[in-house]
């Protein structure tokens, strides 16, 4: 099985929880939706291309910042008072309020995506955008760049963990189908900690021009120095990465769990 694996690294971003309403909360990792529509958009795709994604990775702290908060409907009358904004469109008043909003920043991000086409002959139209992308790449806001440190075309292969165990070098996320194949390979040598989270991975388009969100994928959010041991069965990547800042650098090999 070949996969498109990507070195990344992100100054500062927000991977927006959508259920987080006055401060922007941020997920710990981007979800599987959000690198799935970079890929696309880098790629230039104008179709959905199914597709299977492996993220890890870390980041050094989180802060808080502010923004400009807009709230508005295209059906909102102005009410004096209520709105602090008032807008004009044919012979229409409406308003919108406008104040300050916070969210949640995560700093020094450093990512590691295995994607995996369903269609395999798409690797290398993947890797060739990811490489020379017609714009700048973002992976959560659009002001959130992506800096690409390289991408490369590897081999997976299943395997399973024979003379020693396996360390998580930075977090991941680890779906559930795959946690429940590993409890029950390795039961006591594999036990996770952290927080299981319900995350979007692809949507259609409703006639209302809305998202309805199809398929979604339970996973933990598992920390560093997580251990598979003896006996666990999953996919590797064996391709050493040679970035020293990165993790897994020099590690011989680099475990993938994707959804």
């Amino acid at each position: 099985m070949r996969a498109v694996r990507v070195l990344a690294e992100q100054n500062m971003v927000s991977y927006r929880m959508p259920q987080s309403l006055m401060i922007k909360e941020s997920y710990p990792l981007p979800p599987y939706s959000t690198a799935i529509g970079m890929v696309h958009a880098a790629c230039g795709f104008t179709e959905y291309k199914p597709m299977k994604v492996s993220i890890q990775g870390d980041f050094a702290s989180s802060v808080q910042d502010q923004y400009t908060r807009y709230e508005f409907s295209s059906k909102m009358l102005y009410e004096k008072g209520r709105q602090n904004v008032l807008m004009q469109k044919d012979g229409h008043n409406y308003g919108m309020t406008r104040g300050l909003g916070s969210v949640e920043l995560l700093t020094d991000v450093k990512l590691i995506l295995h994607i995996i086409p369903e269609e395999d002959a798409l690797c290398e139209t993947i890797a060739h955008g990811l490489t020379y992308p017609k714009n700048y790449l973002n992976l959560g806001r659009w002001e959130d760049l992506l800096h690409i440190d390289d991408v490369q075309i590897t081999d997976l292969q299943e395997e399973t963990v024979k003379e020693d165990r396996i360390q998580l070098d930075c977090s991941a996320w680890i779906p559930e189908k795959i946690e429940k194949t590993l409890q029950q390979t390795v039961r006591l040598s594999f036990t996770p900690s952290g927080t299981i989270y319900r995350l979007h991975k692809a949507y259609t388009i409703s006639n209302l021009n809305l998202r309805n969100w199809h398929e979604t994928v339970s996973a933990r959010y598992a920390g560093r120095q997580t251990v598979i041991g003896k006996g666990g069965r999953l996919l590797t990547d064996r391709r050493p990465i040679t970035i020293k800042n990165m993790p897994y650098a020099g590690r011989e090999v680099i475990p993938v769990f994707p959804a």
